[in-house]
């Protein structure tokens, strides 16, 4: 239903947090031990309680994930950004659930979204998610076209590239995919040729079918000279989703595998698990089962990886048995 973190034009800030450092590595459960212990240690720390959450994320635990969360905001329920993720760990499971249950879930997450916002009018991540909201969910929760609009509008104030492309999302819902495209161009143009547009340009062109174009996209936003490798993942993903040119799909990911600087929101660990599902369609099962369990020696409770491996273990020894 929603989609979260879309725009990604902005380099992400390194954090000296030790825990935030395990995110950053992939290390998801090193990160939920090393939290839980600072938790434990202080229970007030609404810090700790804020990665937490993150964490659980980052594996799909969404319940786990509102629970931290609600306690980051009860212990500081002014901080915009620890609304905001709470908003997103309701997104994250309002995808996941039935309609009738997901009805309360997203009026909790609009309710996140909008504090986020009220706290800090100045965050184009927290417009960003509150727009995306805004335009994918019915009217009987709080959705609507023009309340994104709106949200585009203000964004323009901060970061226009940003802006542009909450257009052109929008241009997409009313399936005028020319002034989408033109849109998106118009973020390339307004960011300096970042990453994050190029990107949001690929994923039209995926949607479109024109595989060509996409893969020209794809390359711009991959130019190690805008210096973004978590960006390499997101190229990677589009091309898996799409089924086309798998061996660069694999370069991608290997090339993100080699970097120095591996960051939260780029996940080591699925990383491995893509390279999994890439090996997996090529019928390399045994190079899949190294990736799969690669990517739960860093995150144990990821179940797609969990799954995955499973199949491929019990196929392999059902051949055996033959």
């Amino acid at each position: 239903m929603l989609l979260f973190l879309l725009l990604a034009a902005l380099p992400l800030a390194a954090s000296d947090d030790p825990a935030h450092k395990l995110l950053d590595q992939g290390r998801v459960d090193d990160a939920v031990t090393m939290l839980q212990n600072e938790i434990h240690s202080d229970p007030e720390n609404g810090g700790a309680y804020n990665l937490l959450c993150r964490a659980y994320l980052l594996i799909d635990r969404w319940d786990p994930a509102i629970d931290a969360c609600k306690r980051a905001v009860k212990i500081e329920p002014k901080n915009s950004e620890y609304h905001l993720w709470l908003g997103r760990s309701y997104g994250q499971k309002a995808e996941h659930v039935g309609s009738l249950t997901a009805a309360g879930i997203v009026s909790n997450l609009r309710d996140e979204f909008e504090t986020a916002v009220r706290l800090n009018p100045k965050s184009v991540d927290a417009r960003a998610d509150l727009a995306d909201f805004y335009l994918e969910a019915p009217w009987v929760v709080g959705g609507g076209e023009k309340k994104a609009e709106k949200q585009a509008e203000e964004m323009a104030k901060l970061e226009p590239a940003q802006a542009d492309i909450v257009r052109g999302r929008i241009a997409e819902k009313k399936k005028d995919f020319a002034v989408a495209e033109s849109d998106y161009r118009q973020a390339i143009q307004d960011s300096g040729g970042k990453a994050g547009p190029w990107l949001s340009l690929a994923r039209l062109y995926q949607r479109l079918s024109r595989f060509d174009a996409m893969e020209q996209a794809i390359a711009h936003s991959t130019d190690p000279k805008l210096n973004r490798p978590d960006v390499l993942i997101s190229a990677a993903e589009i091309l898996i989703q799409a089924n086309h040119n798998l061996p660069e799909a694999t370069h991608l990911l290997e090339r993100y595998l080699a970097t120095p600087t591996p960051v939260e929101d780029a996940p080591v660990f699925k990383a491995h698990y893509l390279l999994g599902t890439i090996f997996e369609r090529q019928g390399s099962s045994g190079q899949a089962i190294a990736q799969y369990q690669a990517a739960l020696n860093l995150a144990g409770d990821f179940s797609p990886a969990r799954d995955a491996l499973q199949r491929l273990t019990a196929r392999a020894q059902n051949d055996n048995v033959r």
